[in-house]
């Protein structure tokens, strides 16, 4: 029974509304509306993409609506809801039933100021909570800094990853003083993703598989705030 689409980008994140990839972001739209068409809509359609879909998601929003949906989007952060990374993502729920609306948060925000003691959510979750890491370590990314040193990104261990991505096997890690450690392995990528240490990673370009996945607790909440 047609009761749900999800979508999660498979490419690399949009750089413009005019991006040829636009195509397939539209793509849900017309099954959601071919859906309609036949006298079976959907019951709820989730989509989940890079932040720069937004305008996109907006339009999409109105087609739905004048469809009988009740439609809810904006930018979920993944540690606000356990994720042990600072991933955002672009999110619709639109609903035939009752009032679409996005889920609500379980975890405290990343951000540079200290942990807001006075906030009743538990704190995100950091690396070393999730990683089989004996020792504190440095994450060290090069992702958008042009190759300058200087503009690399750093994480301690204490703190959640950047948003994983399919190089996250040229991230380096690092002690304080320097010393380099083993770079993250793929089950360590999944888990900064929240899948299971165990989960069976298999086939051709496992990083990139990693890399365009849904982290399953940020689903999960998705999921929940469209059907319940």
């Amino acid at each position: 029974m047609k009761r749900l689409i999800m979508r999660e980008d498979v490419t690399e994140e949009l750089s413009e509304q005019d991006d040829e990839r636009t195509g397939l972001v539209l793509e849900p739209l017309r099954w959601a509306l071919a859906a309609v068409d036949s006298g079976h809509p959907y019951e709820a359609v989730l989509l989940a993409q890079a932040p720069t879909v937004l305008p996109i998601w907006q339009a999409m929003a109105e087609a739905l609506r004048n469809e009988g949906y009740s439609v809810a989007f904006g930018i979920l952060r993944a540690e606000e809801f356990g994720v042990p990374q600072t991933r955002r993502r672009a999110v619709l729920i639109a609903r035939r039933q009752g009032i679409a609306t996005l889920p609500r948060t379980t975890h405290q925000p990343y951000g540079k100021s200290a942990v807001n003691q006075s906030n009743p959510l538990p704190p995100y979750v950091s690396m070393s909570e999730v990683l089989n890491r004996p020792r504190p370590f440095n994450l060290i990314s090069n992702y958008g800094s042009g190759g300058d040193p200087k503009s690399r990104g750093r994480r301690t261990s204490t703190e959640p990853a950047f948003s994983v991505t399919a190089k996250f096997t040229r991230c380096k890690v690092a002690t304080a003083d320097g010393t380099e450690l083993e770079r993250l392995t793929c089950a360590e990528a999944g888990r900064l993703q929240s899948f299971p240490a165990d989960y069976p990673w298999a086939g051709v370009n496992q990083a990139q598989q990693i890399a365009n996945a849904t982290p399953p607790l940020l689903a999960t909440h998705i999921v929940g705030a469209a059907l319940l």
